[in-house]
This record gives structure tokens, C-alpha cells and sequence, in this order.
């Protein structure tokens, strides 16, 4: 037998296979995943970073939460961890912290399809005009009937913007945090059968949203429409102040990034003004790296830029988040609380 070369990057560790067995729970096929490669692996990987992350007391998390990610029905798992004391601050769009209310207030999203499956002489297109007609907005095969934008509006302009209009000029986070005290207090007012939320759980946990693009969507829409006829006006640096004096006063930091966008580069940016950089970093998303778009962009990539530390300890998992989210929070969870 001749002698092996010399190998740097070689580390004698082979590749196992998975099992799936009928008795496991969610952690267990997390571990199993760390035999496999590709994907499974960088899952596996996430797990245990999410689980040392929000197992540490003295890590501040930041989390940020793009894409429909409450349409889609994620909205519980992300209420839960503000809760359960696994968030620090929250980092989303307008069209969640809108669809996070409507169903606050009794609105449903529901199952729909992403075209005319049942007949073949229709297009998409036809499918799509039809549901214009019937007043039903589609979000991928989720469908939202309009009238729930109707109510939203009504609860807005009710409810949350005449408090903020008797302090005249406030900051985004303001807003939110105004939003989910109205969205508890109408939700057990009408007793509603689904559960508060986002908004409202953060507000009573005392958990900050920052929510920098909230131009782009109903509710900036709205607020904008409400800012012509009284004194209420939003200060879009104002958040600023509160975001890096969070990050200046962790002791670690970990960022947990679902999707891309404006959550993500707001999260990670934070550290450039900041004197240390993320400890943990964990990213979900369907954008790829190549076309240089920070949607996809590893945290690897982060790394060059000063968001991370050097010794930073990261996983970019690379497929749906509505998917892979309830499984890294689910397993992260069974670790810390078992």
C-alpha cells in the first residue's frame, strides 16, 4: 500500500447516511442530517448554531423576517419565540406587520392554488383576472379576500393612528409597537379565535419591531394617507438610535435571517456602527449567491464586510424558509428545553 499524500483540507471524516425512523422527533432527524452532505448538512448546522444562540443568556438575537412568511402561516413560530424570550428585536416588512393585523382582528388567509388546475382551457392569466373579479387578492396559492384590507384600514385609523397623531412626528418603531397594542386590545375585545400575533406579543414582551421599509406596503400606504390630514408623521432615522444602542449593549449577538431584502441588510448593517461584530449568524433563504444580490449572499460574505466576527460561527441554508424555519426553530428548541 503507498502512502497517502499530504492532504491540507482532508480530515478523515466520511460520510455517514441518514436515517428516518418512525419514532423520531424533529431533533433527532436534525442530528441524523449531520451525517449527510449538500443540504442536510448545512442544515444540521443550523440547528446546532440557532440552539447555542438562543440557549445563551447573554446573546442578544436579532431577527429578521422578509418574504410572506405570515400568509404563508409562520406567524405563530415567530410570535412564539418573542414570547418564550428567544428574540431581542425584530426586523420586518410592512406587508407582514399588515397581514399579522388582519388576522389579529379576525381576518383569515386561505388555501388557494397557483392557477386553474381543474380546467385545462383556462391560463393563469384567466384564473388570476377571475379573482380580480371576485375581489381575492393570491399570494402564491394563498388567497386573501379584499375586504380583509378593508377592515385593516378601518382598525388603523380607529385604533392606531389618533394616539400616535397626539404625539405628532414618531419614530417607525413607535408605530409598530402602537399597532400591536391595539391589535391585543381588539383581539380580545371581539374575542378573537386566532391568537394576537406578532405585533401584539412583541408589544407585550416589551420586544422592539423596526420596520425600515414600511413605505412599501398597505400599512405605509395608510399611514401616509393619514399624515395629509392630521399631525402624525413617521421619522424613518429615528429607530437608529434604539437599534444600535441594542447592539452596542449585547454582549453577543446573533443574528436569525429569514428571506432577504431590507430585514436582512438592517440586521446585519447594524454592526458596521457598533464595536463588535455578530457572534452567531443563521440565514434561510431561496436567493442564490451568484448574481451578487445580497438576498443570497452568505454570511461568509458578511464576514469581509465587518458583520460578523472572524470566529463567527454561521450557516446559509439555501431552500424555502416555510419549510426549513419550523424545522431549525423546532429542533433548536427541543436541544435548549428538553
Amino acid at each position: 500500500m503507498t502512502d497517502e499524500p499530504e492532504r491540507e483540507e482532508f480530515h478523515h471524516d466520511p460520510v455517514a447516511h441518514a436515517e428516518a425512523r418512525a419514532d423520531m422527533s424533529v431533533g433527532d432527524l436534525a442530528d441524523e442530517y449531520a451525517h449527510s452532505g449538500i443540504g442536510g448538512r448545512t442544515v444540521h448546522e443550523a440547528v446546532d448554531i440557532t440552539a447555542e444562540m438562543f440557549g445563551d443568556d447573554d446573546t442578544t438575537v436579532f431577527m429578521g423576517l422578509a418574504g410572506a412568511m405570515v400568509p404563508a402561516g409562520m406567524r405563530a413560530i415567530v410570535a412564539d419565540l418573542i414570547r418564550d424570550g428567544y428574540v431581542d428585536a425584530l426586523v420586518t416588512t410592512g406587508a407582514n406587520l399588515t397581514h399579522d393585523t388582519i388576522e389579529a382582528i379576525g381576518g383569515k388567509h386561505h388555501h388557494g392554488r397557483t392557477g386553474p388546475h381543474d380546467d385545462p382551457e383556462k391560463s393563469e392569466r384567466d384564473h388570476d383576472e377571475q379573482l380580480r373579479e371576485e375581489g381575492v387578492d393570491r399570494i402564491y396559492n394563498v388567497y386573501l379576500p379584499q375586504e380583509h384590507f378593508a377592515a385593516f384600514e378601518s382598525h388603523l385609523r380607529d385604533e392606531v393612528f389618533p394616539p400616535l397623531a397626539d404625539e405628532g412626528i414618531v419614530s417607525i418603531r413607535r408605530l409598530t409597537e402602537e399597532l400591536g397594542r391595539a391589535n391585543a386590545a381588539v383581539n380580545d375585545r371581539e374575542s378573537v379565535d386566532e391568537s394576537p400575533g406578532i405585533a401584539a406579543t412583541a408589544y407585550e414582551e416589551d420586544v422592539p419591531i423596526y420596520c425600515p421599509a414600511v413605505q412599501d406596503s398597505v400599512l405605509g400606504l395608510q399611514s401616509w394617507m393619514y399624515s395629509q390630514t392630521s399631525d402624525f408623521s413617521l421619522d424613518a432615522l429615528a429607530d437608529m438610535d434604539d437599534l444600535t444602542d441594542q447592539a452596542f449593549e449585547a454582549d453577543d449577538a446573533g443574528a436569525l435571517v429569514v428571506g432577504g431584502g431590507v430585514p436582512k441588510n438592517y440586521v446585519l448593517q447594524t454592526m458596521l456602527v457598533a464595536p463588535d461584530a455578530y457572534d452567531y449568524g443563521v440565514q434561510l433563504t431561496m436567493d442564490p449567491p451568484q448574481t451578487g444580490g445580497l438576498s443570497g449572499a452568505t454570511l461568509d460574505e458578511a464576514r469581509s464586510w465587518g458583520k460578523l466576527e472572524r470566529a463567527a460561527r454561521n450557516a446559509s441554508v439555501y431552500a424555502d424558509a416555510t419549510i426549513t424555519l419550523p424545522l431549525v426553530v423546532a429542533a433548536a428548541r427541543e436541544r435548549i428545553e428538553e
